[in-house]
């Protein structure tokens, strides 16, 4: 068996880690492909290095750009990687641009998918991330679902059972991997108490009015706020004019983006979240650090569910008080997700081994 697997974001990287791995101990024979969608490759050598990934076979140098021309290019090349090798099967992670654009080039050449992170539902079709997740899904002849909520969002949707396999979450295999690595980045020198930020998506940073409500809900918070910040944000918050106040509020701590061990550590010591991001909501919950998400819905339903995370919009009222609450009234601590440990990739890889008729027998899905 031969398997072409693809990656784009850093999101991904962390994703594919722990199956490179296992396809290694299976001497499975394997290409890997970097879309170049996160461009940034001093943090992807980062990322790569950190998580022992090998480097990449392939590498696409797609770049950035709006949604349709970073999905057209990697399609384009991706179909050209796929015309000049045979693969049995092209496996992709998580909901990024790179992920639907590989997934419609290989269905499209009759060439089955694996989509790692399948079923998660965010139900707003206003998001791109969910019209990934949805168009990826469609087309995808194995389904490897990180929980039993999304097990239950495919079969809603009409996916054939024998297509899907609840594995659990591979990004929660990585991080319980790596535990004992995590390495204390230096703004900690002089913290030891503080809040962690991260905030990248569009819908808040491309909005001036929700990107000052957010920072609004902040001010007055006395604890110290770590904010590694994204470059695309740094750039809005200068735009919209936002920047230099902020700047000026010591309370505050800008910092540049962190490697994947440095940005745990940080995050499993602070005493909450706030993030716009889906895989910190689920980090925070692993590390027992309470979320407040700051987007009016998630994917992540099971965060909400086990009582890890809240989501608390864009509202700097709404904000400032939910941060409040954690620090003042304190939480309840909540249990880890089943299937949430360092087997994910061997049940995947044992699904895959074990149902090899669906990489050759055509759902009704691609026929009619």
């Amino acid at each position: 068996m031969r398997i072409l697997t693809v990656v784009g974001a850093r999101p991904n990287f962390v994703k594919i880690a722990p199956l490179v791995n296992e396809m290694k101990k299976r001497n499975i024979d394997y290409d890997l492909v970097h879309t170049g969608q996160h461009y940034d490759k001093e943090l992807s050598k980062d990322f790569f290095d950190q998580l022992e990934i090998p480097d990449p076979n392939i590498y696409l140098g797609v770049g950035s750009g709006t949604h349709g021309v970073q999905t057209g290019k990697t399609m384009m090349k991706m179909e050209e990687v796929l015309m000049q090798q045979e693969y049995d099967l092209v496996m992709v992670v998580g909901d990024v641009n790179s992920t639907l654009a590989a997934a419609i080039a290989a269905v499209k050449l009759q060439i089955p998918v694996g989509h790692i992170e399948a079923g998660y539902r965010s139900m707003d079709m206003q998001m791109p991330e969910e019209v990934n997740r949805v168009l990826v899904d469609r087309v995808s002849q194995f389904l490897f679902a990180p929980t039993e909520n999304a097990v239950l969002n495919l079969m809603n949707e009409g996916i054939d059972k024998e297509r899907t396999f609840l594995v659990g979450n591979i990004m929660i295999e990585t991080l319980l991997n790596n535990m004992k690595r995590l390495k204390r980045p230096q703004v900690l020198d002089s913290l030891d108490d503080y809040i962690v930020l991260t905030l990248h998506r569009a819908e808040n940073t491309d909005n001036k009015e929700r990107l000052t409500s957010i920072m609004a809900g902040l001010e007055n918070i006395g604890t110290p706020i770590v904010f590694p910040v994204h470059p695309r944000t740094l750039q809005k918050l200068k735009a919209h004019g936002i920047y230099d106040k902020l700047e000026r509020n010591e309370n505050i701590r800008f910092i540049k983006p962190l490697t994947y061990l440095e940005f745990q550590y940080l995050l499993s010591h602070s005493r909450c979240a706030l993030t716009d991001s889906g895989g910190v909501q689920e980090e925070a919950m692993v590390h027992k650090v309470p979320c407040l998400t700051l987007r009016k819905n998630t994917e992540r339903m099971i965060s909400l569910q086990y009582g890890a995370n809240k989501l608390v919009g864009t509202d700097k009222d709404v904000i400032s008080s939910s941060v409040k609450s954690i620090l003042e009234d304190g939480y309840e601590e909540w249990a880890i997700p089943p299937y949430w440990d360092i087997k994910v990739s061997s049940r995947i890889m044992d699904s895959l081994m074990d149902n090899q008729e669906l990489l050759f027998v055509p759902t009704s899905d691609l026929t009619q």
